[in-house]
């Protein structure tokens, strides 16, 4: 049965409802509804049974918590309970039978959870978070009023140079300065920090999906991505070192087109390998931000992956960033730089050890911990203009149509400047 509960929005109604049979599940989810800014009033005593009364005579809340304990026949009742509830509620069922089929058929009855008891306090949590984030994700036919999705990839010229701290600090930016609803997809799929950043465990989404790429799908985005607000979801994994990633990369793809139909921005922090190995994952890609340092080795490689993107994504705006810049000790100048690149980098970002040590105490995202510091000052001008972009904006930037590879002399740099010795900063 596909209960009607699914297909609509809903009107103004209660944000939560329960109905539970005991006293210990009602300890352990009272304190999770204050916490969430409900009532706890609304936790009521009874069961199923006790829900379908109420609900025939009164409107049904956002979301929807049940328990199945004390019901003879679990679908049955569920089908009753969707009769009396109206469009949009969110359900999540509870109960004391561990049984792979009963839940395999309550999911597909339209249930969005089942949780079994004794419950924890972390449980609820996370089910009734991701409960919001269903009831508050688009609907079917609100998709004529999402006008555009804003795609942006961090790549790092070198290991280090600062790509997931940017990556996350624009992904909420997005979310808390700019109120837009954001994904964050970080494919180091062994090393990565995106999780780590936030103060988040990472779970295991990104795994499931590499692993079964048939089971994305929008209930798999909900499910399977972490929250960090409420307009920022993660999916990231820390795999088994021991355990090489095995895939023709097209989780990745599917994941990215499912985050184009629930977001209005996604942010991937997308290492450099990957980039190699799985160049389709910029197929949809609006802009690629390109981060670097002031050294030789980061400005051989900015050349050599400007010209791949030229090569095999086209379409995706290069935006190259420079991070970690220190006035008078940089290995190359800002101008010899930009000289054997051929073009202008377009942000620079101060070197703010302090403030990266900082935010990793405080676990917050750099901008988040750092508010006033003259590095989060040019993230914040990164995000305004990747916000502010349209497609005929990016067009219009095109850099300048020159060879990136000709031109860069590897030796003719180390003789003007000595191998080792620091160069100081042209006045700008």
């Amino acid at each position: 049965m596909n209960a009607p509960w699914k297909s609509g929005m809903p009107g103004n109604r209660d944000p939560f409802a329960a109905y539970i049979c005991d006293d210990n599940a009602l300890d352990v989810l009272r304190p999770v509804v204050i916490e969430l800014g409900w009532q706890p009033e609304k936790c009521n005593k009874g069961g199923l049974r006790n829900a379908v009364q109420s609900l025939s005579v009164s409107a049904s809340p956002n979301i929807l918590m049940v328990d199945l304990s004390e019901s003879g026949d679990p679908l049955n009742d569920i089908n009753a309970l969707a009769e009396v509830c109206e469009p949009g509620t969110v359900v999540i069922a509870i109960g004391q039978v561990n049984d792979v089929r009963l839940y395999r058929d309550l999911l597909a009855s339209g249930i969005h959870d089942y949780l079994l008891k004794p419950l924890s306090a972390s449980q609820v949590r996370d089910s009734l978070n991701q409960a919001q984030a269903v009831f508050t994700a688009p609907k079917p036919g609100e998709a004529e009023a999402v006008k555009r999705h804003i795609s942006t990839a961090v790549v790092g010229t070198r290991g280090g140079v600062g790509a997931s701290t940017l990556a996350t600090s624009l992904a909420w930016l997005f979310s808390q300065e700019h109120q837009l609803p954001t994904a964050l997809l970080d494919l180091d799929v062994h090393f990565g920090t995106g999780a780590l950043a936030l103060d988040l465990e990472p779970g295991r989404g990104l795994t499931d999906a590499i692993d079964n790429p048939s089971r994305i799908d929008g209930l798999f985005i909900e499910r399977a991505m972490i929250r960090a607000n409420d307009n920022l979801s993660i999916l990231s994994a820390e795999a088994p070192i021991n355990a090489p990633l095995m895939t023709d990369g097209s989780a990745f793809v599917q994941l990215e087109e499912e985050f184009r139909q629930a977001f209005e921005m996604t942010m991937i922090d997308l290492p450099r390998n990957m980039l190699i190995n799985f160049p389709h994952l910029l197929a949809d890609v609006n802009l690629v931000l390109l981060e670097t340092e002031m050294t030789l080795a980061s400005a051989r490689d900015t050349i050599r992956i400007l010209s791949w993107l030229k090569t095999n994504a086209a379409h995706a705006h290069p935006m190259v960033i420079a991070n970690k810049v220190q006035s008078g000790v940089s290995e190359i100048s800002k101008a010899d730089f930009e000289a054997s690149i051929e073009r202008k980098i377009d942000f620079t970002i101060p070197y703010d050890v302090k403030a990266a040590s900082n935010a990793a105490k405080l676990g917050q995202v750099f901008v988040e911990a750092n508010r006033s510091a003259k590095a989060t000052s040019v993230i914040k001008q990164i995000a305004d203009r990747i916000v502010g972009s349209s497609e005929e904006d990016l067009a219009a930037e095109e850099p300048e149509k020159k060879s990136l590879l000709g031109t860069f002399d590897l030796k003719s740099l180390l003789a003007k400047k000595g191998k080792n010795a620091p160069v100081s900063e042209p006045a700008e």
